[in-house]
């Protein structure tokens, strides 16, 4: 990959850049804000296998994420937030499973 200033990637590229300095600093909590977007999928298959093995290493992560396929591969729990409320809380295969919330709140 050239080098270049972080300004100067794409959106995509920047995302990557911030989720790598992030780990670099072997944090406990890792809250990563839509990981996913503007990515690559085959990036965002890599990431999911990174949050994983975090995952496992016992760090928390907390994700917000509207990449529903994805979510459901890295995370555990699923809240659902609409106008800054909990409109639907449980574990994210219940929410997977669940096509009338699914429908309702993320239009899936």
């Amino acid at each position: 990959m050239p080098q270049r200033p972080g300004g100067q990637m794409s959106g995509g590229e920047q995302q990557m850049l911030s989720v790598a300095r992030t780990l670099m600093g072997q944090p406990y909590v890792v809250l990563l804000d839509e990981p996913s977007e503007g990515v690559a999928p085959l990036i965002v298959e890599q990431m999911a296998k990174t949050i994983l093995q975090l995952k496992a290493q016992g760090i928390a992560i907390v994700l917000s994420e509207q990449n529903l396929p994805f979510a459901q591969v890295v995370a555990d729990r699923a809240y659902v937030l609409e106008k800054g409320q909990i409109v639907h809380s449980g574990p994210m295969a219940e929410l997977a499973g669940n096509a009338q919330v699914r429908q309702q709140y993320l239009g899936v």
